[in-house]
């Protein structure tokens, strides 16, 4: 299904070209319905050159034309986009969607004109290849239309789920890192299957694989991990063995205590105000 309407990605980073790749895939806007903006002459250029679209340097000309804009800047650079967006916002058109981890919806609508839609947004490293999670929550301004526009959106680069604002520091510690949790038990499950003989290639593509398709199987079947989890464990098998190995290094306590740790940084870095994101 079409969007319907232009999008201004603000910023044309990794994270930008995501959006750019993600709705040209899904067919959800052509090429001269989306204009992105990058500081950059080198990433102006790699972009128009990769996608045919339309590419500058002056965000708030690339505003004018689009209904939608995602901010796709990093949060020390967002007070200079919005600045520079401000004067070409229409308030009964445009929808504000911003990515800047650790930057609430009232910051960002304090520097645009009073009335402005606002949907805030924490998605993650996936979004690179299209399997991005990501977590939402709409601002003061945002109708249940806006969310629903942006919910479309991130669904071109993954799947997103709707939560208060008040939980995003808790999306950030848990999808936000959560990455860098499942490559670091790739890594040691392959290496486990390294000191068992396997190739580091084979051990490799086995438990990237493996991890890939666990987290398939509960998105798709919408049953329990834990039902799941039965399915493979029998007893006395060797499932159970190593399960058992797992729950006496406490894996599963550390896994939770790292979420809750990422938590609580998320949420003292937003207050000690990212990048000089929540001055005035």
């Amino acid at each position: 299904m079409r969007l319907g309407e232009r999008v201004a990605v603000i910023g044309a980073g990794a994270m930008g070209e995501a959006f750019i790749k993600g709705l040209l895939r899904q067919g959800l806007s052509s090429r001269d319905e989306i204009v992105a903006t990058d500081k950059s002459p080198e990433r102006r250029a790699h972009i128009e050159q990769g996608y045919g679209i339309l590419v500058t340097d002056d965000n708030a000309e690339a505003l004018r034309g689009a209904d939608t804009a995602v901010v796709a800047v990093k949060p020390q650079s967002i007070v200079e986009a919005l600045r520079e967006m401000a004067p070409a916002i229409d308030v009964g058109r445009h929808l504000v969607i911003s990515i800047a981890a650790g930057v609430p919806t009232s910051v960002i609508e304090r520097r645009l004109p009073p009335g402005t839609a606002v949907v805030r947004a924490m998605p993650n490293i996936a979004a690179l290849v299209g399997q991005a999670a990501t977590g939402l929550c709409r601002g003061t301004f945002a109708q249940e239309g806006h969310l629903q526009r942006a919910l479309k959106i991130f669904e071109a680069i993954g799947r997103a789920v709707v939560v208060p604002e008040g939980l995003m520091d808790a999306v950030t510690g848990l999808s936000g890192s959560g990455p860098a949790y499942a490559y670091l038990v790739v890594e040691a499950l392959a290496d486990g299957g390294v000191a068992a003989g396997l190739s580091r290639e084979a051990a490799l593509f086995l438990a990237a694989q493996t991890l890939a398709g666990a987290a398939r199987m509960v998105l798709d079947t919408g049953r329990h991990p834990a039902e799941l989890r039965n399915w493979v464990t029998s007893p006395a098998g060797t499932t159970a063995a190593g399960l058992t190995v797992l729950e006496s290094r406490g894996v599963r306590g550390a896994l939770m205590e790292a979420v809750l740790a990422g938590t609580r940084r998320s949420r003292e870095l937003g207050e000690a105000g990212t990048g000089g994101a929540r001055d005035g």
